[in-house]
């Protein structure tokens, strides 16, 4: 019986994993997260006076709380009720 190297390109399996282990590591380096914030966006921030305006009515039902002059109106609160479980 004679062997021959016919049809067989040298086959290595060694070769191939240390291939793919180079592509794995160039894939990575080239792959990350970059986040950019528009200029619209920074502006809605910076001028935003959401946070104060909310922490001022905190601070208001807080004291009312306190004082005992809190009133809950129970109409507006079943109105609302009805409102979101209708949706």
């Amino acid at each position: 019986m004679k062997i021959t190297s016919f049809g067989v390109n040298s086959v290595n399996p060694y070769n191939k994993q240390q291939r793919s282990l180079k592509a794995a590591e160039s894939k990575s380096v080239a792959a990350t997260d970059k986040i950019e914030i528009s200029s619209a966006a920074k502006e809605m921030s910076a001028s935003s006076t959401y946070n104060t305006e909310r922490a001022q009515k905190i601070q208001q039902l807080k004291e009312e709380i306190h004082s005992g002059n809190y009133q809950v109106d129970s109409r507006k609160v079943a109105e609302d009720m009805l409102n979101y479980y209708r949706k």
